[in-house]
């Protein structure tokens, strides 16, 4: 075939059809190489977003104290909260007693208890919310950035 084409005066011609067919087909349908090449790029800047969580110096003995007793009231909560309903059945009577002595608690009192719970759990989010996060490198778009396309038809457009 190749000799063929050199013999007809083909061979440039098919090439640079072949060429642009190619470059016709990328419109449509990205490279694949290209498209694997950023995603690992996409995957990589991801684990290294991930890494540099975990690269600050270490907190000291008091700091994993007070973060060990920061992290105690949402458990604590919610296993209480079990366990109420263990204790109703496990003892029907001592519950309603205790269930009583609730009921002749203020309601001020049960205010400004939701108050403290409302302001510590939104504290907390507030810390976690305020906390910096490392950036992570978003891969470049596929094909280099380059989009031919709109860039034809923005040069068409000015004329």
């Amino acid at each position: 075939m190749g000799l063929i084409g050199r013999f007809l005066g083909l061979g440039a011609g098919i090439r640079a059809i072949g060429d642009a067919a190619e470059s016709v087909a990328e419109v449509f349908r990205p490279n694949a190489t290209s498209a694997l090449e950023l995603d690992h790029a996409a995957f990589a800047a991801v684990q290294a977003a991930a890494a540099a969580e975990y690269t600050g110096p270490r907190a000291g003995r008091f700091d994993r104290f007070v973060n060990a007793l920061n992290r105690l009231p949402r458990p604590a909560l919610a296993l209480g909260t079990l366990g109420l309903f263990v204790h109703a059945m496990a003892a029907p009577e001592s519950f309603a007693r205790r269930m009583r002595g609730l009921a002749e608690v203020p309601e001020p009192l049960w205010w400004l208890l939701g108050a403290v719970v409302g302001f510590y759990f939104g504290a907390r989010e507030m810390h976690y919310l305020r906390q910096p996060r490392p950036a992570v490198a978003s891969p470049p778009p596929a094909g280099g950035g380059a989009n031919a396309a709109l860039a034809d038809w923005r040069a068409n457009r000015d004329q």
